[in-house]
């Protein structure tokens, strides 16, 4: 039973480390999507959109490793907590000039008010793998 729950661990560590890679990842392919949500009081969206993608594969690399997990964890869960701002600008831009996808405003304020508890789930996920890594 006890290894069942350390392979759940294992899975789970790594499950959270390849989510944190690939969105790394999608910070450089894609800059322009998310440089629409940064809120402009950031400054240089282009810098904190590469600035955040690279923090997001730092923290996916660190939690490739047992050894790292625990601050990997930790960080992921700080990472989470810190670009939050940023769906909230999504959701206060929906009907503006600013609107990060042109779709009908109804219809992304659904899409931006659902983004708002998303977060959540994951800083529990962070949070827990760092737990279980100590």
């Amino acid at each position: 039973m006890e290894r069942d729950a350390g392979e759940r661990g294992r899975r789970s560590r790594l499950g959270l480390a390849g989510f944190m890679v690939v969105a790394g990842i999608m910070h450089f392919v894609a800059p322009d999507r998310y440089e629409k949500i940064v809120p402009r009081w950031l400054g240089d969206t282009r810098r904190v959109v590469l600035t955040s993608g690279a923090a997001e594969l730092a923290c996916g690399a660190l939690l490739l490793s047992r050894r790292t997990a625990r601050f990997g964890g930790w960080l992921t869960a700080a990472l989470l907590v810190v670009v939050y701002p940023a769906n909230i600008q999504m959701l206060l831009d929906a009907g503006t000039e600013h609107q990060a996808v042109p779709m009908p405003v109804d219809r992304f304020r659904v899409i931006a008010l659902g983004r708002l508890p998303l977060q959540l789930p994951l800083i529990a996920w962070a949070t827990r793998v760092a737990r279980r890594a100590a």
